[in-house]
């Protein structure tokens, strides 16, 4: 018999998760759908979430339940809202820490003063390319397989927009920024082409994800207090 809590999960509800470090999004759906019916005793409950975050990054997950997973596309329309740092210098094959540094460039002409500037310049609507090692579908098979099976092809550019790219502290080679930008928007390609416009190449070292339109990551709680709810008999 699925108790009342089952039912209104259901009747959906909007769960804001601080995603953990080397966690998949969809390992966070899935430890949330095996909780859901573990403790309520539903067979069958729908759970997706609204935005892929990558294994490294961590912060704000939206996870929508029952019929709520109608609601995904438009959590997935919102403006997103990142923090992180990225490496200036080298440069790896997925644009981020997931695989080894592949080219080391030159940093002795970059200045604060060129960085500040260099940013400045992707504020606005811009084409980007996605990353080779992303979820992009290529006639049915994810990009980041093909790229692991060091297979050959081009992934098409997105128009994206750029809000807000802040620089918060350089510390080389290490530059700690905050990113507000449109949905499709990928850091990794970012960090890719923000090291290309310096001329020298760069790659994402952290990032958190803090917002997804007024969804706060202040406000999203962790995997094991979802499964303290239960225990306490909270109100979800």
């Amino acid at each position: 018999m699925v108790s009342t809590l089952g039912k209104t999960f259901q009747e959906g509800k909007i769960l804001l998760i601080d995603k953990p470090i080397e966690w998949t999004s969809f390992d966070v759906v899935k430890k949330i759908r095996n909780t859901i019916s573990r403790k309520t005793g539903i067979r069958k409950i729908k759970v997706g979430h609204a935005g892929t975050l990558d294994p490294l990054a961590t912060g704000l997950l939206v996870v929508c339940t029952g019929k709520f997973t109608k609601r995904i596309n438009e959590f997935q329309g919102m403006e997103k809202e990142y923090t992180g740092t990225f490496y200036i210098g080298a440069t790896t094959p997925s644009f981020d820490r997931e695989t080894k540094t592949d080219h080391k460039f030159d940093t002795r002409h970059i200045t604060d003063e060129l960085l500040i500037k260099t940013a400045e310049t992707f504020v606005g609507e811009y084409d980007q390319i996605p990353p080779d090692f992303s979820a992009v579908n290529i006639d049915g098979v994810r990009a980041y397989q093909k790229a692991r099976n060091n297979e050959k092809f081009d992934l098409p550019p997105k128009r994206i927009t750029i809000y807000e790219f802040q620089l918060n502290n350089i510390d080389l080679p290490l530059i700690h920024f905050k990113v507000t930008c449109s949905k499709g928007t990928y850091i990794r390609s970012l960090a890719r082409d923000f090291g290309k416009a310096l001329n020298s190449g760069a790659y994402l070292d952290s990032l958190i994800r803090t917002r997804i339109g007024n969804n706060l990551l202040s406000e999203a709680i962790s995997i094991e207090d979802f499964e303290g709810l239960f225990a306490d008999n909270q109100d979800i």
